[in-house]
C-alpha cells in the first residue's frame, strides 16, 4: 500500500494541536495551580475567527489584524490558549502592586501570565518536534477572547495557529492593503 502524506495531511495537523494542547496542559504551573484553559479551532470556526479579526480592525484601526485574517485561513487548525484570572497569594508584587489585595481586580495577576507564556512555550516546543508551521498571535487571540472560544472567564489569549506545507504562511507576511475609494 502506498499512502500519500497529501491525503493525510490534515489528519496529521489536527494530531500535532492535539499534542500541542497536551503540552501546555502538563507545562508547570505557578503554585500547581491550573488556570490555563485550551481549545482549538478548525473550519468554520476559524472563519468566524478571521471576521472578528475584520471587526477588530474596524473598530481600532490596526491594520495588521486584516492581514492576519487573512493568514489564519490558511491554518488546518489554531490552538487557543488562554488564563482565568485568580490571584495566587503570594503578595510577590510582579504586577505592580505591594499585596494581592491591593491590586485591582482589572490587573493580572502576574503569576498567571508567566503561566500562560509556559504553557505557549510548551506548545511551541511540541510543535517544533511534530514538524508543522506554527506562530504565536496576539491578534487572533484577542479574537478568540472576545468571541469566547474559552469561555467568558478566559482573559488573555493567545492563539496558534498550526499548518503543514513547504512554506511556513505564518511568517514573511505582506501587510494587507486596504482598498482606496
Amino acid at each position: 500500500m502506498i499512502e500519500n502524506e497529501r491525503n493525510i495531511r490534515q489528519q496529521l495537523v489536527l494530531e500535532a494541536a492535539r499534542r500541542m494542547m497536551t503540552a501546555a496542559r502538563t507545562a508547570p504551573k505557578g503554585k500547581g495551580i491550573d488556570i490555563v484553559e485550551i481549545g482549538m479551532a478548525t473550519d468554520e470556526d476559524i472563519l468566524r475567527l478571521s471576521d472578528e479579526m475584520v471587526r477588530i480592525a474596524e473598530e481600532t484601526g490596526m491594520k495588521f489584524f486584516l492581514r492576519d485574517a487573512e493568514n489564519i485561513k490558511q491554518a488546518e487548525a489554531i490552538v487557543l490558549l488562554g488564563t482565568r484570572q485568580q490571584t495566587q497569594g503570594l503578595n510577590c508584587a510582579h504586577c505592580g502592586f505591594a499585596t494581592c489585595a491591593e491590586k485591582p481586580e482589572a490587573v493580572p495577576c502576574a503569576i498567571n501570565s508567566v503561566d500562560l507564556g509556559i504553557a505557549i512555550g510548551s506548545a511551541c516546543a511540541m510543535a517544533a518536534d511534530m514538524r508543522v508551521d506554527t506562530r504565536v498571535m496576539f491578534s487572533a487571540g484577542l479574537a478568540a477572547q472576545r468571541l469566547h472560544y474559552l469561555g467568558e472567564a478566559s482573559k488573555c489569549v493567545m492563539a496558534i495557529p498550526v499548518s503543514a506545507s513547504s512554506k511556513n504562511p505564518f511568517f514573511d507576511r505582506k501587510p494587507k492593503e486596504t482598498k482606496q475609494a
